[in-house]
């Protein structure tokens, strides 16, 4: 069996702004999209970082029994869509809460996942994808957990039955 790994910028142990109660963020080094002021222009290149066993990964948040759940941001995690399809199942099974930050839209990610059967297996484990590009003219301190207006919250097992972008909504 091939061992899966995935392609890191870094780790953020603790976070309480990438998505509800405490969380560990995963930033995926890569992105197509160079969105102006990105906040992390250094995930952009592909060959950063650092690669990670997803297994190693899965081993050390199990024992993080306080976090109420995981992040995938970047770069954009989609890149890397079957490493990251296989670290979501495996946290899945532990139970975790997955949040993932993208600059595809919703729509995108639809059209994309048709061909690619790894998003499509990725998306399955997530909760709530953040979409769309950050857009600095859109900046905006009043969408929680958001960068720009421009960006949704989808709620992302109620998208795939409706095969159309639900929103989420923040209680």
């Amino acid at each position: 069996m091939v061992k899966q790994t995935v392609r890191l910028s870094g780790i953020t142990p603790q976070s309480l702004v990438n998505g509800p109660g405490l969380r560990k963020v995963y930033f995926a080094q890569g992105c197509k999209h160079h969105c102006k002021d990105c906040f992390n222009p250094e995930t952009w290149s592909f060959q950063g970082g650092r690669i990670w066993d997803v297994d190693q990964l899965v081993k050390e948040i199990k024992e993080e029994t306080y976090l109420e759940g995981v992040t995938f941001s970047g770069g954009d995690p989609v890149e890397q869509a079957e490493g990251f399809a296989t670290l979501g199942q495996k946290l899945k099974q532990q139970g975790f809460n997955i949040w993932c930050y993208t600059g595809y839209t919703w729509e995108e990610l639809m059209k994309k996942s048709a061909a690619d059967k790894n998003l499509m297996n990725l998306l399955k484990t997530i909760d709530v994808i953040v979409d769309g590009k950050y857009v600095n003219t859109l900046h905006s301190h009043s969408h929680k957990y958001r960068g720009s207006s421009n960006q949704r919250l989808i709620n992302v097992a109620a998208s795939l039955k409706a095969k159309k972008a639900v929103e989420f909504k923040l209680v």
